[in-house]
């Protein structure tokens, strides 16, 4: 990861934190897939907070020159997919955290693992 691109991801984490954002994790899946190079995780307590989490990470992008190319699940608020081109956030109430486990399948540990389990 380049200089620039360290100092958006801290930026972009940074303006999550300052909302209170639960387990803020940020994977870098570059090796992974051609879709993006950083994927952020972040959970809020709530749909309001998750939505109040998106348009802070908008907010912060637009500061940073980053236009969005698209933003999925604002009206619901329980998922909300942001994407920023290199950087995905995805910003989620816990329960559906829990239950895609985004975790897991971007983890590069664990697919290296699974690729070498027969």
């Amino acid at each position: 990861m380049n200089r620039k691109e360290n100092r958006i991801n801290k930026a972009l984490v940074k303006a999550l934190d300052e909302l209170k954002a639960l387990d803020i994790l940020v994977l870098d899946v570059r090796k992974l897939t051609t879709i993006t190079d950083t994927m952020i995780i972040a959970s809020g307590r709530s749909d309001r907070q998750v939505r109040a989490l998106s348009d802070k990470l908008l907010e912060t992008a637009k500061g940073l020159g980053i236009e969005a190319l698209g933003v999925e699940g604002h009206q619901e608020g329980d998922w909300i997919l942001v994407d920023l081109g290199d950087v995905v956030a995805h910003l989620m109430h816990p329960t559906a955290r829990a239950y895609y486990q985004l975790e897991k399948l971007w983890s590069q540990s664990d697919l290296k693992a699974d690729a070498a389990s027969p």
